[in-house]
């Protein structure tokens, strides 16, 4: 069973994602991860890549950079619980060790948010329930040997793991270079944790902040880049999540971005609880830290300049 085939399935994942339409451009990227078939009017929508063709035998890396509202959360808790349920970690682990999908946030309270969806499936879906062997509010073990953990984003504190999937919340806002901790630093220690586990998943997502940092290096290094191995997804909100109004949208690019935001449009979908523009550009004479928040703006927002 595919992870698309899952989605569609009401005894799994269907009903969290009800209004298909609405979830068609992640159902593409999806596809593109893990090298599923695509129709025609799925590589119109991987144009998000900047590429043609998609990933032959799809992405070990993504990088997401999407706007708020999106939809990253649903789909990274959806990819953990598919990666930790549906695959077979077993011929890669010694006997007592134990695969590790850890969801990292600049803090353990942002991380919550995938963690508690993910909980949600595994809870709600009986024939995954039964997987369940432990669970506290911060980790769940799996009978299968996987356990899934939020922890903050730290260099020290991923090391030791077998990691087979690692999904970095929000990472535009992690510390930088010029902190004791840098974002930088915690990729880099998490990638020989997942060395030993074919197939290991890096997948970093974050509505877009500033020129700088691991995700403007991914962007400006990968994006569009034909033959790379990592798969650089960019899309403004209503792309991901047509049920946010256009003029919700533009409200908020109009607001000041430190400190306004959108209230929820439709409570129906999980996706519109907030929407926050990316922060804007500032005009020449503004001080260095005010420069280095220049963002990505005309990568993510293209329709609505």
């Amino acid at each position: 069973m595919t992870i698309v085939d899952a989605v569609a399935d009401p005894n799994l994942f269907a009903r969290w994602f009800r209004d298909r339409e609405t979830w068609r451009a992640w159902f593409v990227f999806l596809r593109a991860l893990f090298g599923l078939p695509m129709t025609a009017d799925d590589l119109a929508l991987y144009k998000q890549t900047g590429r043609d063709e998609p990933p032959p035998g799809g992405a070990r890396e993504a990088w997401l950079v999407v706007g708020r509202r999106g939809g990253k959360s649903m789909v990274l808790a959806l990819i953990a619980v598919f990666l930790a349920c549906f695959c077979d970690w077993a011929p890669f682990l010694s006997p007592g060790e134990r695969g590790t999908i850890m969801v990292l946030a600049a803090d353990r309270r942002q991380a919550r948010t995938i963690y508690r969806y993910a909980h949600a499936m595994l809870a709600r879906i009986p024939m995954l329930a039964e997987l369940i062997e432990r669970e506290t509010a911060e980790a769940i073990d799996l009978t299968n040997g996987v356990t899934m953990e939020i922890m903050a984003a730290s260099f020290r504190s991923v090391r030791g793991y077998t990691v087979i999937a690692a999904l970095c919340d929000e990472i535009a806002f992690w510390r930088s270079e010029e902190s004791s901790n840098p974002d930088a630093e915690i990729v880099a220690a998490l990638r020989p944790a997942m060395a030993t586990i074919p197939d290991a998943m890096l997948l970093c997502a974050s509505s877009p902040y500033a020129r700088r940092g691991v995700l403007w290096d991914a962007f400006r290094r990968h994006f569009g880049r034909a033959g790379s191995p990592l798969l650089v997804w960019k899309a403004d909100t209503r792309t991901m999540n047509p049920t946010v109004p256009q003029s919700l949208v533009d409200e908020a690019m109009e607001a000041d971005p430190a400190r306004r935001s959108v209230p929820r449009p439709n409570r129906g979908d999980p996706r519109n609880v907030r929407l926050q523009p990316p922060i804007r550009s500032e005009p020449p004479g503004r001080s260095r830290r005010q420069a280095r928040l220049e963002p990505i703006r005309e990568h993510v927002h293209p329709r609505l300049h």
